[in-house]
C-alpha cells in the first residue's frame, strides 16, 4: 500500500511539482517550501548573536527594547524578496511558517537570544485580513512558536485604522500614518510580560515602532522585536 501511495505521489509531483518559494526550483520529497540549497545560501543576518546589529541601531532612541533581530537580508530582486512575495501575495502561508521554523532553530542554538514569555504578531486591519485571508506575521509567529515552544497571542493587539500605503513615505510620515492605528483589547493580560513582536519585513521600522509604543503603555511590559527579513 505504501509503495502504491508513493507511486501516485511521485506521479502527481511529476505533473504538479512543488517549487521552492525562494528560488522556484523543484523540491525533493524531503524538502518543504524552501529547498536545502536556499536554506544554506540565503543571506542570513546573524543579528540574534549581535546585540548592536544594524536593526537594533536603527531602533535605538525610538523604543526601549530587550533585543531586535531579523533572519535574512532583503534586497530588491533577491531570493528573500521572492519568498516574501510568495507569502504575502500568492497565499503561500506555509512559506511563512517554514521561514519561522528555520529562524526558530537558529534562535534556539544561540546563547545570546533571550527567551520571551509570549509572541505577538503585528496585526492586519480586518478589511485587509478579509481580503488576504490570513495574516502573514501570524504564519511566521506560528513557525517560531512551534520550535521555541513559546505561545502566540494574536487576539489582544488589533489594528483599528486601515492606513494608506506606506510606500515612498519617509520614516516620520510612516510613523504619523500609524501612531493611532493599534488598540489593546485586554492590557492586563500582558502586565510584567516580556513579549516578542513579530513582523515579516523591517524597512523603516515604523510599524514595529507604533506597535511597540502601544504595547509599552502596559505596566512592566518588556519588548523584543523580530522579523524574517531586514531591508538594507
Amino acid at each position: 500500500m505504501k509503495e502504491i501511495l508513493r507511486y501516485f505521489n511521485d506521479l502527481f509531483a511529476l505533473f504538479f511539482p512543488e517549487l521552492c518559494a525562494a528560488c522556484g526550483r523543484n523540491l525533493f520529497n524531503s524538502e518543504r517550501m524552501i529547498c536545502t540549497h536556499c536554506i544554506y545560501h540565503l543571506p542570513h543576518t546573524d543579528f540574534h548573536n549581535d546585540p548592536q546589529n544594524r536593526m537594533a541601531k536603527q531602533l535605538w532612541g525610538r523604543i526601549p527594547f530587550i533585543q531586535a533581530c531579523a533572519f535574512l537580508y532583503f534586497r530588491k530582486g533577491n531570493k528573500v524578496q521572492n519568498l516574501m512575495h510568495q507569502l504575502k501575495y500568492n497565499k503561500k502561508t506555509e512559506a511563512g511558517k517554514r521561514a519561522g521554523e528555520l529562524y526558530g532553530y537558529e534562535l534556539k542554538q544561540s546563547d545570546k537570544f533571550i527567551y520571551p514569555e509570549l509572541i505577538i504578531p503585528v496585526p492586519l486591519h480586518p478589511s485587509r485580513l478579509k481580503k488576504r485571508g490570513y495574516n502573514q506575521s501570524e504564519c511566521i509567529a506560528a513557525g517560531i512558536s512551534s520550535v521555541l515552544g513559546i505561545p502566540v497571542c494574536s487576539d489582544n493587539l488589533s489594528r483599528i485604522e486601515n492606513t494608506r500605503t506606506q510606500t515612498r513615505k519617509s520614516r516620520f510620515a510612516r510613523y504619523e500614518n500609524l501612531k493611532n492605528a493599534f488598540l489593546l483589547k485586554n492590557p492586563n493580560l500582558l502586565i510584567n510580560k516580556h513579549i516578542l513582536l513579530i513582523d515579516d519585513v523591517m524597512t523603516t521600522g515604523s510599524t514595529l515602532e507604533a506597535c511597540s509604543l502601544k504595547l509599552l503603555e502596559i505596566e512592566g511590559l518588556k519588548i523584543s522585536v523580530c522579523t524574517i527579513a531586514y531591508a538594507e
